[in-house]
């Protein structure tokens, strides 16, 4: 039996944690060890999601961590970025999951929704009995989501919504889709469509060589009708989805360091375990350059990621702040990813080994919530005053 983890922590980190905050790392350590990893290279080779994990998540509070009442943990952000961080040391799809159930449909419904909305689906979410879904990006819109094509008509007390979304994790699973659309006056609306609507339906996109454990749909709206109560009434413009994005790349910039971790800990196992020419893997110079590397990478990603939940907790957090950091911890957990791969030669690209796996997954998540050009740009705009879209 392959030791237990013990973590990647060079510097101590660990000791500018609160009580708190190492227990919930702790508690979803343990989580992570005793039902994500002994199941999630079949659930990736199979392209599966348990449908478990949403309870055994809610159970722990994971869903919704940072939110107060209706259910939720009311955990501090550093808190809640070290639970993305365990989830995401097991894989990516599982992280990917608590992330749209948290930051991109409970957040929105907490900050923005009328209380019956509030009361109707946070409770339920909270626990993973209800799953939902977050529809932004579309076949043609992703980096520009101003450009949407999704409309919702205004007709009497109603609204009509016809449009198409896609790369929406969850999707399938969804008992509720927060939909983003242009209403009559042009302005971006949300609204929350429950999976039973008439006009409303799915299909799931197969196929993929990244987030195989993780549920990736299409949303298709064809003549969709909600009532006007179906309109979150607390947020109007791109400011409403854009505010759930950086919820949720703060999580996935705790959440990739994770990944990180998971790989440099195998790397350096097998190395030190392994003979070549008669002597450990470890003990070759380039093999050493190589793990240095992927430590003193991960433990600044850890510094940055703490100091950025410290800023979150005060208030004072911007949002370029959590684009950089989304930007350097994504782009160096693949490159470990990547480093960790090559360290295990031919092994690296059997799924028997977990390096193949984050280096796939992290492909998506370098993409996914804002590219890593997008936010070259917004921190390239935040510190030149010149902004560089177009």
């Amino acid at each position: 039996m392959a030791p237990r983890y013990q973590g990647v922590d060079y510097f101590g980190i660990s000791t500018l944690l609160s009580d708190e905050e190492r227990l919930v790392q702790a508690t979803f350590r343990r989580f992570v060890d005793d039902e994500i990893m002994p199941t999630i290279g079949r659930h990736f080779r199979d392209g599966t999601f348990d449908p478990q994990w949403p309870r055994r998540l809610g159970a722990l509070g994971a869903l919704g961590a940072s939110l107060h009442g209706y259910g939720c943990a009311g955990l501090n952000p550093v808190a809640y970025g070290l639970i993305m961080q365990e989830l995401e040391r097991g894989d990516s799809g599982v992280r990917s999951f608590a992330s749209v159930q948290g930051a991109l449909v409970m957040y929105p419904i907490h900050a923005f929704g009328s209380e019956e909305q509030k009361q109707r689906w946070l409770p339920a979410m909270a626990r993973g009995e209800a799953i939902g879904c977050f529809g932004l990006t579309e076949p043609d819109f992703g980096s520009n989501p101003g450009g949407m094509r999704t409309t919702a008509r205004q007709h009497g007390d109603d609204f009509v919504i016809n449009g198409e979304k896609r790369w929406i994790t969850s999707g399938g699973l969804s008992d509720v889709a927060l939909v983003w659309a242009k209403i009559d006056d042009g302005s971006v609306r949300g609204f929350l469509i429950p999976r039973e609507t008439p006009g409303f339906s799915t299909r799931d996109i197969h196929g993929k060589f990244s987030l195989r454990a993780s549920v990736t749909s299409e949303l298709i709206m064809q003549d969709c009708v909600v009532p006007k109560s179906a309109m979150l009434p607390g947020v109007k413009g791109l400011r409403g989805p854009l505010s759930c994005l950086n919820q949720a790349r703060f999580g996935i910039s705790f959440g990739a360091v994770g990944a990180a971790m998971a790989c440099y800990d195998e790397a350096l196992s097998y190395t030190k375990d392994r003979a070549q020419f008669t002597r450990p893997l470890a003990s070759h110079q380039l093999v050493q350059l190589k793990l240095v590397d992927m430590l003193q990478e991960i433990t600044k990603a850890q510094l940055l990621s703490l100091q950025l939940g410290r800023l979150k907790e005060a208030g004072t957090i911007r949002p370029q702040q959590i684009s950089l950091a989304k930007r350097n911890n994504v782009k160096m957990a693949l490159t470990c990813a990547r480093n960790a791969r090559d360290l295990l030669g031919a092994n690296g690209i059997t799924d028997e080994y977990q390096a193949g796996r984050h280096m796939c997954n992290l492909e998506s998540v370098f993409t996914y919530e804002g590219t890593d050009h997008i936010h070259t740009l917004i921190v390239g705009e935040d510190i030149t005053g010149e902004a560089a879209f177009g």
